[in-house]
């Protein structure tokens, strides 16, 4: 671990916490042995800086010792062992949760007892303990269901204890922790549910949980949904080798999800002790909860029970200025998923959506002809295969479809072959039509100095040509009976990269206006190996993905290149995305972006992308481009936006339509994201 002058590389200074789900060898009945397991895993945890450590089901026992329950000898070993841990745990990081049963009221409680810094700060009983097929519980243990507003005395103090707890870390914003134990999890309503309505973000579950065939998977489906359902993590620590098999076996499986996403899992039947440890994004919880009013209105609704809830406040004190890496997964394209089958599914779901949303507005406004503008780039050629299956699936010819390719003064050859070989192939109607007399004749009105012979390609001298592309295809609908489908994508919309008006900003519909521009790639490459259409299709296809990003408008002997003039995609989508899905602080999107970009070895690359591009990104080029993107998409390009065609929101990160995702005023500013990356003074830090 590293000490840095500045708190930049501390999880904890960007909304993380971290967690872990610990599994073990029990000895049955030997609290004193299993409070020594419960210290080791915690002191292992407290070294990588772990916030929160939770156990199995009645760890400090056993789960499966049946009547030994209800045997004082081992009750007040109980006691003692508890009395171990919270001694051996005063210069520990982690709130410990361990499982222990506990005498109160002249029952048994199967309990969750949350030990920090050498004190108990709260007990949790089981509330539902099962009484069906394997399991008979309720012989020795007490419901523990209605216990609220109580508490317990233990090591000659009285403390909170009941189902109506939750305990916020006070120096820790939105760690709210809440515990329940293993059968709560698989009731209609489990207490969890209740408690995230309450404020809890941290759900964490002491399991026995004896396995059989498939329970492993209902375990991973039931924490999943409830992570999603509730908007939380959800982390579950399940028993292992050492109980009782009597009649039942034992597998220690242990989980964590956010959100309804798997952060991290142990390996099932472990010989030794074991645990599952991820970085928790507390932000994002606390964003998704902001965003879904729902969540609030059916807290609302459950406000006689969720109101109720007692609060137990702790200073965590977490290492805010230590760098313990980051133990999640960060996705270097958040739009564009690593794993093969997640991405064909996904580029499955964006081309269809993006075919069914065009087809429904062809058919609403009477069956038009298409118009588009074919540059033999990546944003019209993706267009135009969207557009060929829409008439497809509508049974009309593709001729119906009038592709124009409008050259301007730096077309190069290579694009425009490209774009020719597509419409052939695909069977469309295609005509060329060359722009460079109209666009001579223009910059002569103006006056501009390019009519009279200096080289001068400035901003105007390229939006003559933008712009004379859309007036030509606007004035080609309206003759032919067409509407003009747009091609601009979602990357170019949040920065603004774009001719506003008469320009490539405006269209009749626009399939690609959510699709990000580094998702473009993976859908065409998708089309080919799915055989949307025939081989010769293919292979032009395949030929365009070879093709740099250009808007070809300048004249020059090396190609117009769209990124080194503002930025790379890779790094706008990554900043657009956690921007649009999360509203993250600026100087938590380069934290981010660091991890996942700055080794082009580390992390799994998206299937089929080329080796020659997986490059990495240093923390000043990162904040460099970071700060690009905030100043074009908060203090500069919002009007374009305002003003945009309709077109089908596609990825679950978000669309910037007015009338969707994205509202926002055409006059804002940038200046509270600026400061936010000036918190940090990132060319400063060690990297």
């Amino acid at each position: 671990m590293r000490e840095v002058p500045l708190s930049f590389w501390s999880i904890y200074q960007h909304g993380f916490a971290r967690v872990a789900a610990c599994t073990g060898h029990t000895v049955i009945a030997d609290p004193a042995a299993n409070a020594e397991a419960v210290l080791r895993h915690a002191r292992r945890c407290a070294e990588e800086g772990v916030a929160v450590a939770v156990f199995s089901e009645l760890c400090l026992t056993g789960y499966a010792i049946d009547d030994l329950l209800l045997q004082d000898a081992l009750l007040d070993d109980v006691e003692k062992a508890l009395a171990t841990v919270v001694a051996e745990s005063a210069d520990l990081l982690p709130v410990l949760v361990v499982g222990a049963p506990l005498r109160h009221r002249n029952r048994i409680f199967n309990c969750a007892v949350l030990v920090h810094r050498g004190r108990i700060i709260g007990v949790v009983p089981k509330s539902y303990p099962p009484n069906y097929r394997e399991f008979y519980e309720r012989r020795q243990i007490a419901a523990g269901d209605d216990e609220r507003g109580g508490t317990i005395r233990l090591g000659g103090t009285d403390v909170p204890f009941g189902v109506d707890l939750l305990f916020a870390a006070a120096d820790v914003p939105g760690l709210v922790l809440h515990a329940e134990i293993c059968e709560d999890m698989w009731v209609p309503v489990p207490p969890s549910a209740e408690a995230a309505l309450a404020g809890a973000t941290v759900l964490v579950n002491l399991s026995g949980s004896p396995i059989t065939v498939g329970r492993a998977e209902d375990r991973k489906l039931l924490c999943r949904s409830a992570s999603a359902r509730c908007l939380a993590a959800y982390v579950y620590a399940a028993a292992g080798l050492g109980e009782s098999t009597t009649d039942l076996s034992w597998d220690g499986q242990t989980l964590i999800y956010e959100n309804g996403v798997l952060l991290d899992e142990s390996e099932r039947f472990p010989l030794g002790e074991q645990y599952a440890v991820a970085d928790i994004d507390l932000d994002l919880l606390r964003q998704e909860r902001q965003r879904m009013g729902t969540f609030g209105e059916n807290r609302r609704t459950h406000a006689a029970r969720t109101g109720g809830f007692r609060t137990v406040s702790f200073a965590l004190a977490p290492p805010a200025a230590t760098d313990l890496g980051l133990r999640r997964r960060v996705e270097r394209f958040p739009f564009v998923p690593a794993d093969a089958e997640r991405l064909a599914l996904d580029c499955y779901e964006a081309y269809n959506i993006q075919v069914a949303g065009l087809q429904q507005r062809l058919a609403a406004i009477g069956g038009p002809k298409v118009v588009i503008g074919v540059s033999g780039g990546l944003d019209s050629t993706h267009a135009l295969i969207v557009a060929a299956r829409a008439m497809d699936r509508a049974g009309r010819p593709r001729s119906d479809i009038l592709g124009f390719t409008l050259p301007g003064f730096a077309t190069s050859d290579h694009t425009k072959d490209n774009a020719h070989r597509l419409m052939r192939a695909l069977g469309i109607t295609a005509a060329e039509l060359d722009i460079t007399p109209t666009a001579r004749l223009m910059l002569k009105e103006i006056g501009h100095p390019f009519a009279a012979g200096e080289p001068v390609y400035d901003i105007t001298f390229e939006n003559v040509q933008a712009g004379l592309r859309t007036d030509y295809l606007f004035r080609l609908a309206n003759q032919r009976g067409g509407i003009v489908l747009g091609t601009g994508d979602l990357s170019e919309l949040a920065l603004g990269w774009s001719t506003y008006g008469v320009g490539d900003q405006m269209s009749h519909y626009n399939v690609n206006s959510g699709v990000p521009k580094t998702l473009i790639q993976h859908l065409i490459r998708w089309v080919i190996s799915s055989e949307q259409f025939d081989e010769e299709t293919g292979k032009i296809l395949a030929a365009i993905l070879d093709t740099e990003i250009s808007p070809e408008l300048v004249p020059g002997e090396e190609m117009q290149s769209t990124e080194s003039k503002i930025g790379p995609y890779a790094l706008h989508d990554f900043t657009l995305f956690h921007v649009l899905r999360y509203g993250f602080r600026p100087s938590k999107i380069a934290f981010l972006a660091w991890h996942a970009w700055h080794d082009a070895e580390a992390g799994a690359w998206p299937p089929g992308f080329p080796e020659a591009d997986r490059g990495a990104y240093d923390l000043a080029q990162i904040r460099h481009w970071l700060e690009v993107f905030i100043r074009r998409f908060f203090a500069f390009s919002q009007f374009k936006r305002s003003a945009m065609p309709n077109g089908p929101k596609v990825s679950a990160g978000g669309a910037l339509s007015p009338r969707g995702d994205w509202r926002a005023p055409s006059d804002g500013n940038a200046h509270a994201w600026l400061r936010d990356l000036e918190r940090f003074d990132l060319d400063a830090v060690d990297q």
